[in-house]
């Protein structure tokens, strides 16, 4: 890896350079903004790959722009100046400059606690805060957050480009998380956590990376991140719920093609022990092609894999080549998986979008119908509709996931779908059958209503105080244990019925600054001796440059 990272580093030196963008930070509720006007106007912006999250600034702004310039709403113009603002630094049309500057050094624009904006080097830090209080009906006490943090992004000689967040958190969760938090031994999106006075966890969050032009068309980037691999609200290819991990990327666009590659250290399992913990990789790659100028098509490929002792398997390095085939040359059993994606905007109003995984295939046994435990395979196919019935900012979303059992399994921690005991893909795991309905409404440009409804039917693996049956939910189990050969199919296990709703009003008070009013609910019902939950959770949160905290298993 070493010499490696030197060939780059000397590459960096060697090649004249354009303009590079740092990464709008991936925030759902952000990016419905964006998916919004590249449904409307994606057509004038071909370029943009929108699979692959998060999305350059650089990107985004053109795109407002076009927005800008077509707004029929107060709501419409309100998110195109967000956007633009948002963006200053890669556009002409913001309008962020700031009446009262405190002090002529702070807030000399809307944006931006603190900037620097020279020919050669600019500069954004902003403060982070998440005050939240709720009350959980399954449990007694005042449920919080509180997290305190800055972030920091900018730019050197308009080729080098550079971003950090880090916050400190103390929290006090839902009983539905503590749950999840018993089950995995881990904090939901986090790394290592402590105890934190009586049913809390205290926690820091950091994501950081460079990232260098080599070319016009080919940039590297290496740091600390998540990402996020589809066009729907879940992704079964690679989702934001595991925590952030360490990453070299390379981004190549070009004529109408966007080809990522990946390259990433995980961690195989997770402790609270000061210790080293054992390693594992996963290299990634996905090939994207805007067919035309409202239909994307993307192919991907993965495999996960350890050598002991934090070894990387320096094959899987080459960028452009079959992995399963390195795979089988070498002789291993490393976890490879492949599939594809789409994204299909019809008439500036409609999308289509889907994503196919194979974890195995064999055709015969696919045909057969007797449920073999290795046709692991996910589905999902989902719709947006914007400005819908004709009503102005009023946009539906549908959804459905689909995920047989054993999917993301593997023969050990060292090879399955997870980093830090937390999926990689949809945070139930597999084993399920999931329907989402989403509605947003923004009545007045600075208020957004969502309401989100997520139907899912699962099986749960049987666990006692002596032993676990594998009926193929839990992707942290090995596929050796599996119950049965054959006859496997979704909902086996404890068959689970969960409805999962969330209403939110979310009123932005200045520049990313939100006050937030949401309500929870959530049920389960199991069939048989398991309990059944019935959750209501009611908070009320003050936000400032960071996305809502999502539970949403």
């Amino acid at each position: 890896m070493k010499r490696i990272l030197g060939a780059f580093g000397l590459t960096l030196a060697a090649l004249a350079t354009q303009a590079q963008d740092v990464y709008m930070p991936y925030n759902p509720d952000t990016y419905h903004l964006i998916d919004r006007n590249q449904i409307k106007y994606g057509d004038q912006v071909p370029e943009m790959h929108t699979a692959v999250r998060p999305y350059g600034r650089q990107d985004v702004a053109a795109l407002a722009e076009i927005s800008a310039q077509n707004a029929r709403t107060a709501s419409d113009a309100f998110n195109a100046a967000y956007l633009l603002n948002d963006n200053w630094n890669y556009t002409n049309r913001e309008q962020n400059d700031s009446r009262k500057p405190i002090f002529n050094y702070f807030y000399r624009n809307k944006t931006d606690l603190y900037h620097v904006e020279s020919e050669d080097f600019t500069l954004r830090v902003n403060p982070v805060i998440h005050f939240e209080l709720g009350l959980d009906s399954e449990s007694d006490g005042v449920r919080y957050i509180n997290t305190r943090g800055v972030q920091l992004e900018g730019s050197i000689d308009k080729r080098f480009g550079f971003y950090a967040f880090v916050g400190e958190n103390q929290a006090r969760f839902p009983e539905y998380v503590n749950r999840r938090i018993k089950r995995d031994a881990v904090v939901p999106h986090e790394t290592l956590w402590k105890d934190f006075k009586e049913g809390g966890y205290d926690f820091i969050t950091a994501r950081g990376y460079l990232n260098y032009a080599l070319s016009k068309h080919v940039e590297i980037q290496m740091g600390h991140d998540r990402h996020f691999i589809g066009d729907g609200y879940r992704s079964l290819i690679y989702s934001d719920y595991a925590p952030p991990a360490f990453f070299l990327k390379l981004n190549t666009k070009v004529w109408k093609l966007h080809y990522m590659n990946l390259f990433q250290e995980l961690i195989a399992t997770a402790n609270r022990k000061d210790e080293l913990l054992p390693k594992k990789y996963m290299a990634l790659h996905r090939l994207g092609i805007n067919v035309t100028d409202n239909f994307n098509f993307g192919l991907f490929e993965q495999v996960i894999f350890a050598r002991g002792k934090g070894k990387f398997e320096l094959q899987y390095l080459n960028p452009a080549i079959f992995y399963r085939s390195i795979e089988q040359g070498l002789g291993s059993s490393d976890n490879a998986m492949l599939g594809a994606d789409f994204r299909w905007n019809i008439q500036n109003r409609v999308q289509l979008y889907g994503q196919l995984l194979l974890d195995e295939f064999v055709l015969d046994e696919v045909k057969s119908g007797n449920g073999w435990w290795a046709n692991k395979q996910a589905g999902q196919i989902g719709a947006k509709y914007i400005d819908a019935f004709g009503l102005s900012n009023l946009d539906l979303q549908g959804e459905m996931n689909i995920i047989r059992p054993y999917t993301y399994q593997h023969e050990d921690q060292f090879t399955n779908y997870q980093h830090y005991r937390q999926s990689l893909a949809h945070p139930i795991g597999s084993n399920l059958l999931e329907l989402v309905g989403i509605v947003y409404y923004q009545p007045i440009p600075r208020l957004m209503l969502t309401g989100k409804a997520v139907a899912t039917r699962y099986g749960q693996d049987i666990v006692s105080a002596t032993d676990t049956l594998n009926y193929g939910n839990n992707v942290l189990l090995s596929y050796r244990d599996r119950v049965s050969t054959y006859g496997n199919k979704i909902g086996q296990g404890i068959e689970t019925n969960q409805l999962y709703l969330d209403l939110t009003a979310s009123f932005q008070l200045r520049h990313n600054m939100f006050l937030d009013l949401n309500q929870t609910v959530r049920r389960t019902t199991t069939e048989g001796d398991a309990p059944d939950f019935n959750s209501y959770y009611t908070s009320v949160a003050f936000r400032w440059n960071i996305p809502r905290r999502r539970h949403e298993f």
